[in-house]
């Protein structure tokens, strides 16, 4: 995939704020700290479009980047340890869920877990929901820079089993740090960039 242009268009928090025109959408989702942001960047070789943090729970709406004039990634807020009041994250939970149920635009549902650490039970909830609701999904295990790589396909072993992934559900070993996997995941989504 050729990046020609990309910029940050809306932090939304409601479809009245969500772009109009029916470009296809790929969205993220994972827990605070996943490296969300971080995957953005290194598939459309910027630095800091998509803001990353140390701090989790920063990302607090549906930011919405669109690539290519022609398809928007959509960072949804981090699931987990983000240190925000109960009330914000059940807030987050309606507007996220509103989203991805039913929202025509979306394609694919990118859910990011770290390769370093087994699924966590929001892990796996978000997974079923994604399942149950028939939203294609593509597992991405994230910051594989941080383990020897004689110990990925173990790492990603446990997660298969942890979420019980399905033989026709890609799981994409990644690293925004050198890069690993970046092209397998382009040529994974350009399918549903064809409108």
């Amino acid at each position: 995939m050729i990046i020609h242009s990309s910029e940050f268009v809306i932090s939304a928090v409601g479809p009245k704020q969500y772009p109009e025109g029916g470009q296809p959408e790929i969205a993220l989702a994972g827990r605070s700290n996943v490296g969300k942001s971080s995957l953005i960047n290194r598939l459309i070789n910027r630095k800091n479009l998509a803001r990353t943090s140390a701090k989790p729970g920063k990302t607090q709406t549906l930011n919405f980047y669109h690539i290519n004039k022609s398809f928007y990634f959509v960072d949804l807020p981090g699931y987990g340890f983000a240190r925000v009041p109960k009330s914000v994250k059940d807030q987050w939970a309606k507007f996220i869920e509103q989203y991805l149920s039913k929202r025509d635009s979306l394609k694919v549902v990118l859910q990011l877990i770290d390769l370093r650490h087994p699924p966590t039970s929001e892990d796996i909830s978000m997974f079923e929901w994604l399942g149950h609701f028939g939203l294609p999904r593509i597992v991405v295990t994230t910051k594989a820079d941080k383990i020897a790589r004689g110990h990925w396909l173990k790492h990603q072993k446990v997660i298969r089993e942890a979420l019980k992934v399905p033989k026709d559900v890609p799981m994409v070993l990644f690293s925004s740090e050198t890069g690993v996997g970046k092209e397998e995941l382009w040529g994974l989504l350009e399918p549903y960039l064809e409108r």
